[in-house]
């Protein structure tokens, strides 16, 4: 499986991530089987979060690296300081508490990137920045990053972190795939633009998508005419996404894969690092992302899937 290079840790990330939002000690049968047969296809990167599943993903996974002795192999991507009922927890206190509640339950004595799971732009940038290099300092984390930011506050908070020689965010984890959203999945969360495309081509840091594969969108499963799913009709469901859907079908008509194969191939062939979050349900699924991975799209072909 293709890896990238993220700045900070001692070995490469796989293109394709692991998600483990569906994994708990209840059914680590499930759990064990994906993991295994994720890192028998040359995968090493699992994502995690302090919210996933109540805590339930996180002490899944540490049960699987305890029992198989993969640690050593494996990228654990961790985020936390997600908002609670009471608002944004992006503070020095929080971002500790998560942190030492994560590494407990996963039994681990550093995490490999750890992210931010939501900004809040009240709080200065030094004062995050400052936070993360203390858990980098002290050996917890070895590489930081963020999901659902700005680049505008990424892009501030390194311009502080290289000023003051200390370690910036190497890592930026927003929504990318082929279909755009009309409005946010969830509160708070960011989509990539062009002007973003733009910025990460530039300053060629890695880009971790998550609903890479627009959430089914590009699997046949739905089409204008079905509305039943009401999260889909309002995340997904525009002409422009509907053109896309048909030109993906008909380059994968042409290479011989899948429409949902295509559209996971344009988030792995931008011209910036990215890997992509994903969340199989069996090992079907995950055999077809990794096909996916595998796929070779030229730039025309991009430009093709985008514009028409």
């Amino acid at each position: 499986m293709k890896k990238i290079h993220v700045n900070g840790l001692d070995k490469d990330c796989s293109q394709i991530v692991l998600g483990s939002m569906m994994f708990s000690p209840s059914n680590m049968e499930f759990a064990t089987e994906l993991l295994n047969s994720y890192v028998e296809a040359g995968g090493n990167t699992i994502d995690l979060a302090h919210i996933y599943n109540s805590g339930e993903s996180e002490k899944a996974v540490g049960l699987w690296l305890k029992e198989t002795n993969l640690r050593d192999e494996i990228v654990i991507l961790d985020k936390g300081a997600h908002p609670d009922a009471n608002g944004p927890r992006v503070t020095p206190e929080a971002i500790e508490q998560d942190l030492q509640e994560s590494l407990q339950r996963l039994q681990v004595e550093h995490i490999d990137i750890y992210m931010l799971h939501r900004d809040d732009p009240t709080i200065p940038v030094e004062v995050i920045i400052n936070a993360l290099n203390k858990h980098i300092q002290a050996g917890l984390v070895q590489a930081i990053g963020v999901s659902n930011w700005t680049t505008g506050r990424i892009q501030e908070a390194n311009a502080y972190a290289e000023k003051n020689n200390l370690i910036g965010f190497a890592v930026n984890s927003p929504n990318l795939c082929l279909a755009k959203a009309n409005e946010p999945r969830w509160p708070g969360c960011v989509s990539v633009d062009e002007k973003d495309k733009k910025w990460h081509t530039e300053n060629q840091l890695p880009l971790f998508a998550w609903s890479s594969q627009a959430g089914g969108f590009f699997t046949g499963r739905f089409t204008p005419e079905n509305l039943e799913n009401k999260e889909m009709v309002r995340v997904y469901y525009n002409e422009v996404n509907w053109e896309r859907y048909r030109r993906a079908e008909k380059l994968a008509w042409k290479k011989g894969v899948t429409t949902n194969q295509i559209a996971l191939a344009y988030v792995l062939n931008q011209p910036f690092p990215t890997c992509a979050l994903i969340g199989p349900s069996n090992i079907e699924e995950l055999q077809s992302s990794i096909v996916a991975s595998n796929v070779t799209l030229t730039v025309e072909e991009m430009a093709e899937l985008e514009n028409g």
